[in-house]
C-alpha cells in the first residue's frame, strides 16, 4: 500500500513539476530529505523517483519564457568554481575515467540543484514553503526516532538514517542537529499559533533523536547550534541557565549506553575510533604535502590511503576515510577547492549576520530576524559537525548555500520597501480567506492565520541602538 501511495504521489507530481518547477523543487527536496521511498518495502523503494522529478522540473524551467538565472555574486561564482576544479583534479589523476565517475556525477547534481534553487525560488512564499519541506522532513524523523528512544528508555539500538547520504548514523545526527535551528526559526516566524506549538514540540524530540544516534560529533554540533540560538535570543542569561540545568539533569537521566559513548570524548588516547581519525588526518596531511594544488583526485582518498598511510594500522582498523570534511576537500581536490569551500561557508555566515543587524534597525520583530538566527546557527552547527565527518559533499549544505543567497535577496528587497511587503502579505492571505468564504466554507479563526510574524505596526519602527 505504501509503495502504491508513493508511486501515485510522485507520478502525479510530474505534470505539476513541469508546469511549476518551484513545486517540483519541493517534491525533489521531500524525496531527498524525508526519503519517503525508503519508508516502503516493495517496488517503490528501488525506483529513481528523484531523477523523474528532476527531469520534469528542469524541462519545465527550460520551457519557461520568463525564466531567471542565478544572481551573479561572488558566492554564486564559487558554486560554479567548485565542481569545475573538482573535475580537473579528478581528470588529472584518472584521465578519461573522470567522465565515467558516478560519484562526480552525483556531486555535480548536488550543485546543479543548488543553482536551480536560486532560479525558481523568487518570493518569500516560495522560501517559506521550501523551509517547511526541509524542516518538516527532519521533524518527521525527530518525532519518530525521538519517541522510540524515549519509549525504550534510551536502550534502543543506534539509530540510523532512512537511506542515501543520511544512512550513516553520524551523517543523520548532523542533519538532525542542523534541522533544529530551522524548526526554531519557523516556530518564531509563523503567525499561526498551532504551527508554533507543534514546531516547538518537535524540537526536544529531535534533540533526543540526535542523542540516540550515539554520534559524538552530532552531540558537539548540537551543543554549538543551541548555544548560538540562546546567544541570539532576548534572554541570554535565562537561556544559558536553562542550558546548564538541562546538562546537569541529562547527566542523571541520560541512559548508560549514551552516557558511556559521550564520555569517551574525555579519553581520546584510549578510544580506538578517535585514534583512527587522528591517523586518517595524518594520512590526509601527507597527501596535501605531496599534491597541494589538485590533490589526489575527487573521491580517491581511499584508493591512495595505503600509499600514504601505515599498513600496520590499516590492518587493525581498516580506516579509509578522512573523517574531516575540510581535510577531505584539501587532500582530494587541492588548496583552491578548500579556499573556495571555506569562503562559501564564511561568507554565508557573515551575510546572515550583516542582514540580521540591518533588519534589527527596522523591525522590532520579523521573520527576517528569525531566519537569520536559524541560518547562522545551522551553518555553525555544520562547521563543527563536519570537523569529524567526511561530508564535504553533503547535499544539504550546498542546498543551504543557495537558500541563504535567495533569502538575502528576498529580505533585502522587503527591507527596501517594508510597507509594500506587508500589504502584499495581507492581500495574498486576505484574498485566500475571501475565496474560502465565497465557496461557503467556514472561515478560520484568527489564531490559525497564516503568514509571517513581523512588527505589528503599519510603519516599521526604528529601534535605537544600544550602547555598550
Amino acid at each position: 500500500m505504501r509503495d502504491l501511495l508513493v508511486a501515485l504521489f510522485v507520478l502525479g507530481s510530474l505534470p505539476v513539476s513541469f508546469r511549476r518547477p518551484v513545486l517540483g523543487l519541493m517534491v525533489f527536496s521531500l524525496l531527498a530529505y524525508m526519503r519517503i521511498q525508503d519508508l516502503t518495502w516493495g517496488f517503490a523503494r528501488d525506483q529513481r523517483w528523484s531523477l523523474y522529478v528532476a527531469l520534469a522540473m528542469f524541462s519545465g524551467f527550460a520551457a519557461m519564457p520568463d525564466k531567471r538565472m542565478p544572481p551573479m555574486t561572488f558566492r554564486t561564482g564559487l558554486l560554479y568554481f567548485l565542481p569545475v576544479w573538482t573535475f580537473l583534479s579528478l581528470l588529472r589523476e584518472s584521465g578519461a575515467e573522470a567522465f565515467l565517475s558516478a560519484n562526480y556525477v552525483e556531486y555535480a547534481k548536488i550543485v546543479a540543484v543548488a543553482l536551480f534553487t536560486m532560479c525558481v525560488v523568487q518570493r518569500r512564499e516560495h522560501l517559506r514553503a521550501l523551509m517547511w519541506v526541509i524542516g518538516g522532513s527532519f521533524a518527521f524523523f525527530g518525532l519518530k526516532n525521538g519517541a522510540a528512544a524515549i519509549l525504550s528508555g534510551g536502550s534502543l539500538y543506534i539509530i540510523r538514517g532512512p537511506g542515501g547520504l543520511l544512512e550513516d548514523n553520524n551523517d543523520f545526527a548532523l542533519a538532525l542537529a542542523m534541522s533544529i535551528p530551522i524548526l526554531v526559526g519557523l516556530a518564531t516566524s509563523e503567525m499561526n499559533g498551532y504551527y508554533r506549538k507543534w514546531l516547538r514540540a518537535f524540537v526536544p524530540l529531535t534533540v533526543m533523536s540526535v542523542l540516540a544516534t550515539r554520534s559524538r560529533g552530532g552531540f558537539l554540533a548540537l551543543g554549538v547550534g543551541t548555544f548560538v540560538m540562546v546567544w541570539r535570543s532576548k534572554s541570554r542569561i535565562l537561556g544559558l541557565s536553562i542550558m546548564g540545568l538541562a546538562g546537569v539533569i541529562g547527566l542523571f537521566l541520560l541512559p548508560a549506553e549514551m552516557f558511556e559513548r559521550l564520555k569517551t570524548l574525555q579519553n581520546v588516547e584510549e578510544d580506538g575510533s578517535a585514534q583512527g581519525r587522528l591517523r586518517a588526518w595524518a594520512v590526509a596531511g601527507r597527501m596535501i604535502q605531496d599534491k597541494p594544488l589538485l590533490g589526489v583526485g575527487f573521491n580517491r582518498f581511499q584508493r591512495y590511503y595505503l600509499q600514504y598511510g601505515d599498513r600496520v594500522y590499516e590492518r587493525a582498523d581498516g580506516s579509509r576515510v578522512t573523517h574531516n570534511a575540510y581535510l577531505q576537500i584539501w587532500s582530494e581536490c587541492g588548496t583552491p577547492a578548500l579556499l573556495a569551500y571555506f569562503s562559501l561557508m564564511a561568507l554565508s555566515v557573515l551575510a546572515v549576520q550583516r542582514l540580521r543587524r540591518d533588519a534589527k534597525r527596522i523591525y522590532e520583530r520579523s521573520w527576517i530576524i528569525s531566519y537569520c538566527t536559524a541560518f547562522e546557527a545551522m551553518m555553525l552547527t555544520f562547521m563543527v559537525g563536519s570537523t569529524f565527518l567526511n561530508r564535504a559533499h553533503f547535499d544539504l549544505i550546498y542546498h543551504y548555500f543557495a537558500i541563504i543567497l535567495v533569502f538575502e535577496r528576498i529580505a533585502r528587497a522587503e527591507m527596501a520597501d517594508p510597507l509594500a511587503a506587508s500589504r502584499a502579505q495581507r492581500s495574498y492571505f486576505g484574498g485566500a480567506l475571501q475565496r474560502v468564504r465565497e465557496r461557503g466554507f467556514r472561515a478560520r479563526p484568527a489564531s490559525s492565520e497564516r503568514g509571517f510574524r513581523t512588527t505589528p505596526l503599519d510603519v516599521p519602527t526604528a529601534r535605537p541602538r544600544r550602547e555598550f
